[in-house]
């Protein structure tokens, strides 16, 4: 009862501090502009260090973002709703998964895993920052507040651990392994599902019964479908073939439902390729516009031959 107090009463502190984050509002552009001289300041300051104080800062600032996702059932709004945290305390999105991955893909020296962090810590955070959905989502964000400060040093992290590890030279990226992003995203969203199936069957979310493939049920990630009047959910959409929008075969042949998951192939590979691509041009674009003009060159020899 004291704790609730307290948490009650630092609300009603807070809401003559915290101003309410709207798009394009002061602290819209308070958090961005934080996080980017963060990350500037990382950059300068650790740029001449050795190599090993580089990695471990990096891992330092990923296992935080880690232990505070899972202590975060201790803080508002979750330690108030067992329901909450028991529902949510899990890798329910694309950045939540990431951000439990990603400590342990970090020692990987698989080039694709790394390609992997980057591609998709870069687009996870940069859409999640520029277009910060959940707290613009939350009713009340004064009692929300510890909430929406993971959610910056959640999604900061996940942009700026793997921006560091290229500019630093501790990876390098090639525009010929660019599809580790769309089939790492895709491999990614796949455990999603099979994890909210999981926490189904468990009782931590509610039982699905007959409706499994409902498209309003715990879709963060639009793994059951575009959902409802989702202007994100309807964009992906425009990406998807008709056949995986209508039941195939059976009793319910023809009735209009999204498949879970492969529906979301075709959206990935046409949105996600293009994007990981420039991200990439920004790194490897001396060895792209070498290999082009060899290609050229080789055409026209060819030419000339015939």
């Amino acid at each position: 009862m004291c704790y609730i107090l307290f948490v009650r009463m630092t609300a009603l502190l807070l809401r003559g501090f915290i101003m309410i984050i709207q798009m394009f509002n002061g602290w819209y552009f308070f958090w961005i502009l934080l996080g980017a001289a963060l990350i500037v300041g990382l950059y300068f300051g650790l740029r001449k260090a050795s190599p090993l104080t580089q990695k471990e800062v990096l891992f330092g600032l990923l296992a935080f973002a880690f232990v505070m996702f899972f202590l975060k059932a201790y803080f508002p709004p979750y330690s108030l709703d067992e329901a909450r945290k028991l529902r949510d305390s899990w890798f329910v999105n694309i950045c939540a998964a990431n951000v439990g991955l990603f400590p342990f893909l970090f020692f990987s020296k698989n080039k694709y895993v790394k390609d992997y962090m980057f591609y998709l810590g870069m687009l996870s955070g940069l859409i999640a920052l520029f277009y910060p959905q959940d707290p613009l989502s939350k009713a009340d964000q004064i009692t929300d507040f510890w909430d929406i400060l993971l959610f910056y040093d959640h999604h900061w992290t996940l942009l700026a651990v793997p921006l560091l590890m290229v500019l630093w030279g501790h990876h390098k990226l090639s525009y010929k392994r660019i599809f580790s992003a769309p089939v790492g995203l895709l491999l990614l969203m796949l455990f999603i599902m099979l994890n909210q199936i999981f926490q189904s069957e468990l009782g931590f979310i509610p039982m699905r019964g007959d409706d499994l493939l409902h498209t309003n049920y715990k879709n963060t990630s639009y793994i059951w479908g575009p959902g409802t009047n989702d202007a994100i959910g309807n964009f992906l959409a425009l990406f998807c073939p008709k056949f995986f929008t209508v039941i195939p075969i059976g009793e319910f042949a023809g009735q209009e439902k999204y498949w879970p998951w492969f529906w979301l192939i075709f959206p990935v590979f046409i949105l996600v390729t293009p994007l990981s691509f420039g991200l990439c041009m920004i790194f490897d674009h001396r060895n792209f516009g070498q290999d082009v003009k060899q290609l050229f060159a080789k055409l026209r020899k060819t030419k000339v031959s015939a």
